[in-house]
């Protein structure tokens, strides 16, 4: 099921990179909007993925409609030859200058059609949602996010013919909206460096509003969808010793738009999580005219 891609990583490029080279074409678009969208399981049925994506994509899948599949199954090889169907896939990415040579879980959608291969499938959305390997529990909370975020962008591109892989990443950036300061930011124990974790430290350099949560309570916000809510969406290696950057990511809960985004490489001087280079920053973060 998980195929290698080669791309290169620049700042917000994380997130967005990829949209890149996954702005579909206006027919491309069109024709998924006429799909019947395929949700790939994994191949072991006993996976806590396959009950956590069935469950997201129930609570927040809206754009078409919808059915599962196992991946390398008779019913898969068949259905991904069919330009009427399209996919909701993970696979994994590795980042050619990356140095670290540090592979990602994206998930991804994805048209069918008369296709030889798997990955000569098109993609027209991508969104990263862990480094490979990292445990399910820090990520399944935020995984219908990830599936509102990956339908906004399909919306987006075709409403917007204009946009394409040449000109996605600067769009992005002029929208990302800056008034992070005018919401309530979520922020769980695994999202904060560990040497500047002290939410009453926090408030005396962030003027916004943030509360210390539970994954659980994130969640909540996510599927209620409270428009006064902001969380973190941090991929990083979760603790693990290997030479890896931290990617920290501010979304949404309603709307799953971008707030801010930030990347280090960790060390002992930036630990993993928003660091109070972060947080000053976000003080500093001016409304978007």
């Amino acid at each position: 099921m998980k195929r290698i891609f080669i791309a290169f990583i620049l700042g917000l490029g994380f997130w967005v990179s990829q949209a890149q080279t996954s702005v579909g074409t206006p027919e491309q678009l069109d024709q998924f909007m006429k799909t019947t969208t395929y949700v790939v399981l994994e191949n072991n049925p006993m996976l806590q993925y396959n009950y956590l994506i069935k469950e997201t994509v129930e609570k927040h899948w809206d754009l078409t409609p919808f059915e599962f599949v196992t991946f390398s199954s008779e019913e898969f090889e068949e259905a991904r030859l069919d330009p009427n169907k399209s996919f909701l896939i993970v696979n994994k990415m590795f980042f050619e200058r990356d140095k670290t040579k540090q592979k990602y879980d994206y998930l991804c959608v994805q048209l069918g059609g008369d296709y030889e291969f798997v990955n000569q499938m098109p993609d027209i959305a991508q969104v990263p949602i862990c480094y490979s390997g990292i445990e399910e529990d820090f990520y399944a909370y935020k995984l219908g996010m990830l599936c509102r975020f990956l339908q906004s962008h399909i919306k987006l591109t075709q409403e917007n013919p204009e946009l394409n892989s040449k000109n996605i990443l600067k769009y992005y950036y002029k929208n990302m909206t800056a008034d992070v300061k005018e919401k309530t930011l979520y922020v769980t124990k695994s999202d904060l460096a560990n040497n500047f974790n002290s939410i009453k430290e926090i408030k005396a350099m962030y003027p916004g509003k943030v509360e210390l949560k539970t994954k659980e309570e994130v969640q909540e916000a996510i599927d209620s969808h409270n428009e006064d809510v902001v969380f973190v969406h941090k991929v990083g290696p979760e603790g693990s010793k290997r030479k890896a950057r931290c990617y920290n990511t501010i979304v949404g809960a309603s709307d799953a738009k971008l707030y801010y985004f930030s990347y280090h490489m960790i060390s002992d001087k930036a630990p993993e999580g928003l660091t109070k280079k972060d947080w000053k920053k976000l003080a500093k973060a001016k409304k978007a005219k």
